[in-house]
């Protein structure tokens, strides 16, 4: 009835099908077509996988830890030997012997900690050291007291020392434990000659140094021989000799307190025993994961005297602090 309309629009289908080939990067229309990818998106799974840097494993020393082991084994032979010669009149020379430690102690966790102001730390550390030798020495009664003065004392002097210069005195705030570490590490070695002038107390140090001494060296030997499992891929050191070591230096520890005089007793001794073995080993280990961080972190390594010597110079330090506090809160 009615005229058709003439087609106007030229957008037929078949226009569109010819469009939709002279496209062929379009996406197609549909659920899975309707959110184009965008510019930039990130790469597959595979190419992250791909890049993940493989973890360094650190190779084991058998020489060194050989020479660690012999170094701990000789410490404790002389904290030893020098406890059980010393006398009434025969302190001094047992002092002077544990100078000389203090001073390597002082020396190898200067150079490993890196306080402010170093040299002016180190010289307040080995003053404070000197004095409480004279007073574990020449005390009218053998007390700790006078020892954990006097280390506070030298702490607050070697911060006071580290305010002079503006780079050591922004960085005040973040190092002052290492600062008391530093003080307080070659104080505790004065604890020994306390001990001495005390009924029990060379009879304790034979104790907790033959462990301590034992579970380092063991420990190390195992190392040298079979480091296995490995604690840490960055660490060099095996569970095995850690475990070894703190049995052997139990064991040990349980015999002595066979042969002691009361109040000592097989299970007395194993106790102590344990005590200093478990002290020592985790000062030792704990030595290594710094040393580990350092080198993640891209720090310059410690001076590798100081850093093989802190080990056993800090278990022992912390070996007189447990004998101290077990002689007087488990055996008397």
């Amino acid at each position: 009835m009615f005229p058709s309309m003439p087609q106007d629009d030229p957008w037929d289908a078949e226009t569109s099908q010819k469009v939709a080939r002279m496209n062929p990067g379009r996406p197609k229309p549909g659920f899975y077509g309707a959110v184009p990818e965008e510019e930039g998106d990130p790469p597959s799974s595979e190419s992250d996988d791909d890049e993940f840097e493989e973890i360094e494993v650190v190779p084991v020393r058998p020489k060194l830890s050989v020479a660690i082991a012999g170094f701990a084994a000789l410490l404790a032979i002389a904290l030893v030997l020098g406890s059980v010669t010393s006398g009434p009149d025969a302190r001094v020379s047992y002092a002077i012997v544990l100078f000389g430690v203090q001073l390597l102690g002082l020396l190898a966790w200067t150079m490993a900690l890196q306080p402010p102001a170093p040299v002016p730390t180190a010289a307040v550390a080995a003053v404070t050291a000197l004095i409480a030798d004279y007073l574990a020495v020449s005390g009218e009664t053998p007390e700790l007291m006078p020892l954990l003065y006097t280390g506070a004392a030298g702490v607050v002097a070697a911060l006071v020392g580290q305010v002079f210069k503006r780079e050591d005195r922004q960085r005040i705030s973040d190092t002052y434990r290492t600062t008391a570490m530093i003080v307080f590490g070659p104080v505790a070695f004065a604890i020994l000659i306390v001990l001495t002038r005390q009924p029990i107390g060379s009879q304790a140090i034979l104790v907790c140094c033959t462990g301590a001494g034992l579970a380092l060296l063991v420990s190390r030997l195992t190392d040298a021989v079979f480091p296995k499992p490995r604690i840490a891929a960055q660490v060099p050191r095996g569970a095995t000799g850690i475990v070894l070591g703190a049995m052997v230096g139990t064991l040990a520890c349980a015999v002595l307190g066979s042969y002691l005089v009361l109040p000592f007793t097989p299970a007395k001794g194993a106790v102590l025993g344990l005590v200093a073995a478990v002290a020592a080993i985790l000062v030792d280990l704990a030595v290594n994961f710094s040393e580990a961080g350092r080198r993640l972190a891209g720090e310059a390594p410690t001076f590798w005297l100081a850093r093989h010597m802190q080990g056993p110079l800090g278990g022992f330090a912390l070996t007189a602090v447990a004998a101290y506090t077990l002689v007087h809160l488990y055996l008397s």
